[in-house]
């Protein structure tokens, strides 16, 4: 059996959650970040030690957490420039003796628009928003950061995210869901279990410097995805709303101005990572076995693509 590890979470959000839960047999101690008290008391749970970025006594309890980390998991949204913890963090992070593995979490959107062709991790970086360029620079920046101080540093790009509590089957069942139908355009998704997944098999196997795109095997239709979703449910399948013509947020219709698919071939033949939840399908049969969507609930989205 593994030792266990000292983890260390900057950013506790939704993914960094499951990555927790599904690895709290190999986490001897757990210390995680969020922004305000009030977070962290909403976040409170038996087994992490959830600081606040806004307490004043979190500085000293966070930069001995990392000095006797042996993993750290990276959550934390980038902001211009790159990643806001690490102008105050990064010193303390290379420095830290026993700090074996990092995971930062970034995102598929780094690509921006290939044109609907199959995307890589080589594949040019050609997001020209400002979330798109954070993102970048916050990489580069943990990269950086890995091969000057010698600590395994490994990016994993996420596709849209959905899991409980966050899933069509929701918007479905609460009436909100938007079939918004753009001619040729798709999307890649993943589980959060299989987030989690990725980021243990990651553990196992430290690889300094190494990138992964963690998506699922098919890229599809949103609409595809919501019609599934209704007829799990034995509902009605929303009617169609043409891309030109459907009232979006500015954010929502930028992301349908990128088209690529994201290949997960890395993940599967470097990682031999087998997914749990291979398609959409799966995802959501899943999830609907589990009630999702059949209890009345409010409905939760998917993240954005």
């Amino acid at each position: 059996m593994a030792t266990p590890l000292k983890l260390v979470v900057l950013g506790l959000g939704y993914s960094a959650s499951a990555f927790v839960a599904a690895g709290a047999g190999r986490f001897s101690s757990v210390v995680a970040t969020v922004r305000t008290a009030a977070s962290a008391a909403r976040a409170a749970t038996s087994g992490i030690e959830v600081l606040a970025l806004d307490d004043p006594a979190t500085g000293p309890r966070l930069l001995a957490a990392i000095a006797g980390a042996d993993a750290m998991l990276v959550s934390v949204p980038a902001e211009a420039g790159g990643d806001p913890l690490l102008p105050s963090l990064g010193a303390a992070i290379a420095a830290a003796p026993r700090l074996g593995w990092i995971g930062y979490l970034s995102t598929v959107g780094v690509y921006g628009d290939h044109g609907g062709a199959w995307v890589d991790e080589r594949s040019a970086l050609n997001a020209t928003s400002p979330r798109g360029l954070a993102r970048i620079a916050a990489e580069r920046a943990w990269l950086d950061l890995g091969a000057a101080s010698g600590k395994a540093v490994q990016v994993f790009r996420l596709a849209g995210i959905y899991g409980p509590g966050r899933n069509q089957l929701l918007s479905v069942a609460d009436g909100t869901a938007r079939r918004i139908i753009k001619a040729g355009q798709v999307f890649s998704r993943i589980h959060v279990d299989d987030i989690a997944g990725a980021c243990l098999a990651s553990l196992d196997r430290p690889a300094p410097g190494a990138i992964y795109n963690v998506a699922d095997h098919e890229p599809a239709p949103p609409q595809d995805v919501i019609a599934f979703a209704a007829n799990l449910l034995g509902l009605a399948v929303p009617p169609d709303q043409p891309f030109e013509t459907a009232v979006l947020s500015p954010m929502a219709r930028s992301f349908y101005m990128d088209q690529r698919r994201v290949s997960n071939g890395r993940l599967v033949t470097e990682l031999g990572y087998v997914f749990r939840h291979p398609t959409y399908r799966e995802g959501l049969g899943a999830l609907f076995a589990s009630g999702e969507g059949v209890s009345g609930e409010s409905a939760a989205r998917e993240n954005p693509p």
